[in-house]
């Protein structure tokens, strides 16, 4: 029997109608049709220690293939746990503090999911990355946003403060800093330790990049000072660390109230995390050495970068942690950001990505970011390419 019902697909009513794809879909797309060094997106062109994907066979043929905890493995949490110990003085319990997640973009949604309700208020720091936003209206927040001083990209405390309001529910932090390659110094994480103290306003801090940080710094985890650490959620990233972005393995340390609203989000969004990575992560972590030797592993590769740029019109901006090099193309071109970056995959063969992209209202200020989480023959070969300019 045939249905004289006419097929009909609802119309829907996005939630994120601001958001469609997105610069970096883009640019990838046009880097590879036009057969261009990707320096946009941020991810590594070279492997991982093959240490680590040692670890992932040895758990497989274990046998270790089905669901582990919710929370995450007791050995990954206990390295996670001592790790943070040894590195910034504070000790997180293992069990009832520290959860693996699929990746900290899973990480950041679910802190803002566990404490975010209709109407709160969230304050943001413009540029940004660029899932920071859609969480927060997903939780039907409202976004704040704040810019960090242009041309510097330091945080304005004066105008963080003037945002905060009853309604303000959190704040999100990151550093070191994506795009701009900042890194906040002790006097700024104490400074809104200060700043917080008085309200019932939560941090989530953004520390993807904590083992990228150059020049002889030390990382400023918020973990360090007990009246951020006591209102925080930590948000970290194995992909950035051990240059396995592909595995969206992460990790959230938060205090155990905090951990255990968190956790009831979690457990209904990804319940757990992949056990085979799980377990060779937690076996890696057993040497210290490739995260402590990681700043001085990526600094050699900056600096690679920065001498060759050095030689172009390109005026670098500093780049004090993450694996970013952020440059000023005002000497360069009359052209908009996104435009630049539009001309200089086409016609010079590089892609990169415009600031613009990080901010709300696509404030423009000249400014484009390369990424340099490449072989030295990538590098290379892009600096080759930007020579011609």
């Amino acid at each position: 029997m045939v249905s004289n019902l006419s097929a009909r697909t609802p119309a829907v009513q996005t939630k994120l109608p601001a958001v469609g794809t997105t610069i970096f879909t883009v640019m990838s797309a046009l880097a590879a049709e036009r057969n261009a060094v990707n320096l946009g997106q941020g991810f590594p062109d070279f492997d991982c220690d093959p240490k680590l994907t040692g670890e992932v066979t040895r758990a497989m043929t274990a046998g270790l293939n089905q669901y582990p905890p919710m929370p995450g493995i007791a050995a990954l949490r206990t390295a996670i746990s001592a790790k943070i110990g040894a590195l910034y003085g504070h000790d997180y319990s293992a069990s009832d503090e520290i959860t693996i997640t699929a990746g900290a973009t899973q990480a950041i949604i679910t802190a803002v999911l566990a404490i975010v309700r209709p109407g709160d208020e969230v304050i943001v720091l413009e540029p940004c990355y660029d899932s920071y936003v859609p969480n927060i209206e997903l939780a039907g927040g409202r976004v704040v946003r704040v810019p960090l001083t242009p041309g510097t990209f330091r945080p304005d405390f004066d105008r963080i403060a003037a945002a905060m309001g009853p309604r303000t529910r959190a704040i999100i932090i990151n550093t070191p800093h994506n795009p701009s390659a900042t890194v906040w110094t002790e006097a700024e994480m104490r400074k809104l330790e200060e700043l917080l103290a008085p309200t019932d306003v939560f941090l989530i801090s953004d520390e993807v990049y904590e083992h990228m940080v150059y020049d002889g710094q030390a990382h400023q985890s918020a973990a360090r000072f007990p009246g951020l650490a006591a209102r925080s959620f930590i948000v970290s990233s194995f992909g950035k660390t051990y240059h396995v972005t592909g595995w969206k393995v992460g990790y959230v340390a938060a205090p155990a109230p905090l951990t255990a609203e968190f956790r009831k989000v979690h457990q209904f969004n990804v319940f757990t995390v992949n056990t085979p990575m799980q377990h060779a992560l937690a076996a890696y972590m057993a040497d210290p050495a490739p995260y402590l030797e990681l700043p001085a592993f990526y600094q050699r590769k900056r600096d690679l970068f920065a001498e060759g740029l050095a030689t172009t019109r390109f005026r670098l901006l500093p780049s004090a942690g993450t694996y970013f090099q952020c440059v000023d193309i005002s000497e360069l071109s009359d052209l908009s950001e996104a435009e630049f970056c539009l001309w200089l995959t086409r016609e010079i063969g590089v892609a990169a990505i415009p600031l613009s992209a990080f901010y709300g209202d696509g404030f423009d200020q000249r400014v484009v970011r390369f990424c340099f989480a490449k072989k030295d023959e990538t590098l290379h070969s892009a600096l080759a390419r930007l020579a011609k300019i």
